[in-house]
């Protein structure tokens, strides 16, 4: 365990940030790191967008991530990565799920939903993109993607020494845990 990791997760309400956020967090400190978690629901039940911030290391002081400073940002939306972006660091990761949720403006026709961002996604960093509802699909439940993204972002990460499947069937609803591991599992081999 060294230096402080940051990582920033961002999304629409109701997309499940806050519960992978949250299965993160206890993997993480079951495997002996300090971790400190901040959450953010800015108007969440009405489709607005919610944000977590975690930092891990041998010790943290602060849950806040500045500008410049993510080492890997999740996008659960492709908008919200666009809007974050300015969070990650020189040389970051960005693990992006191509998929659209439509904003109020754009919804009531006073705007567009932005075209091209997955390709100035990729002129600022590394990203990988995953069409994590496409795949939570195909495995019986599109609430999922959550999942598949963290197990993408598990692996951007490269962690060891985490059980990630106890993490998991602490935090989902009872009944769905083999769909969430079937989920993690497909997001880590992305």
């Amino acid at each position: 365990m060294s230096e402080v990791k940051n990582i920033l997760l961002v999304g629409v309400g109701g997309q499940g940030t806050i519960l992978a956020s949250k299965v993160l967090s206890e993997g993480l400190v079951e495997a002996g790191y300090d971790v400190k978690m901040s959450e953010i629901h800015g108007m969440s039940q009405r489709g607005g967008n919610v944000s977590t911030q975690i930092r891990y290391g041998k010790k943290v002081y602060s849950p806040i991530v500045g500008k410049g400073e993510a080492d890997v940002i999740v996008a659960f939306e492709k908008m919200e990565a666009l809007r974050w972006i300015e969070y990650l660091r020189h040389n970051g990761k960005m693990v992006v799920n191509d998929f659209e949720i439509p904003s109020v403006p754009i919804l009531m026709g006073k705007a567009e939903y932005p075209e091209g961002i997955l390709e100035e996604l990729s002129e600022k960093g590394s990203v990988l993109v995953i069409k994590a509802a496409e795949i939570a699909e195909k495995l019986g439940n599109s609430k999922a993607m959550n999942i598949v993204l963290l197990g993408a972002l598990v692996k951007a990460m490269n962690v060891d020494g985490v059980d990630w499947k106890k993490a998991i069937e602490n935090n989902v609803k009872k009944g769905f845990e083999e769909l969430n591991l079937k989920a993690f599992d497909a997001g880590y081999k992305l």
